[in-house]
């Protein structure tokens, strides 16, 4: 296959973890920590179904699908530009039909659009209000950055019509907004199971949370040991980090 016949005007092919090839618009959000720590952090079975709200270039699909962590992926993304980068990734990437796009508002999905329940949700979800924040001059990062198609309850109102019971949803998200983050998963039947804070160093506060709920299940938060990505004082890698980088394993 050439690649480049996938290309379109300010894209390119970067290859990622796991020698993935990932197409992407210079003008829109680009694979990073976060992306990556999420499909590190999924739990599933080589059989599983997922769907990812709000899917971006599908990197976390894919990621998912590669490692054998499920067999089949929906892909829910509303802006069409973005959602065309993301098939075109699953096609470059598993043209098995593995990793399927839905161009949908996630507040309007429904098992239709899934064939019925799946065993896992996860997301990367906007994590600035709407209101809040200096709105980005372009679209694409102001929407994938701010709740403008949805906020965080709309997200997890989303995850527990598409969840089978006991179900699982992985969400990566910012620990100021942790207390909405709570509320909205209790109050859509998602009982809060595993919770990870992620510091760039030992001496810094959290800046990511990693956060695993199940539909219907019971109460018992565990929260986890921190992660530390950089060693104090350096910018070079913790020997933890790194092993989470082989291992796509949290």
């Amino acid at each position: 296959m050439d690649y480049k016949e996938l290309l379109k005007e300010n894209e390119r092919i970067n290859i990622v973890n796991d020698d993935l090839r990932l197409i992407e618009n210079k003008d829109s959000l680009t694979f990073g920590t976060d992306a990556y720590l999420l499909s590190a952090f999924i739990q599933g079975k080589r059989n599983s179904v997922g769907v990812e709200l709000g899917t971006g270039s599908g990197i976390v699909s894919l990621l998912a699908l590669n490692r054998k962590k499920c067999n089949q992926v929906y892909g829910i993304e509303v802006q069409e530009a973005i959602a065309d980068i993301a098939e075109r990734n699953g096609r470059l990437n598993f043209p098995g039909n593995n990793f399927k796009v839905i161009t949908k508002d996630l507040r309007q999905v429904s098992t239709k659009d899934t064939n019925g329940e799946v065993d896992m949700v996860f997301s990367n979800p906007p994590y600035m209000k709407a209101s809040s924040g200096k709105l980005n001059e372009n679209q694409c990062k102001t929407i994938s950055r701010h709740e403008m198609f949805g906020d965080i309850n709309d997200f997890c109102a989303c995850a527990k019509r598409l969840l089978k019971f006991g179900g699982s949803f992985y969400v990566v998200y910012r620990p100021d907004r942790l207390a909405d983050l709570i509320f909205a998963l209790k109050n859509n039947n998602l009982e809060p199971k595993r919770l990870i804070f992620i510091q760039a160093n030992s001496n810094t506060p959290p800046s990511i949370l990693l956060i695993q709920a199940k539909l219907g299940g019971k109460s018992g938060l565990v929260v986890e040991k921190p992660i530390y990505i950089y060693k104090d004082g350096t910018n070079e890698y913790t020997d933890q980090f790194n092993k989470i980088y082989e291992d796509n394993k949290l």
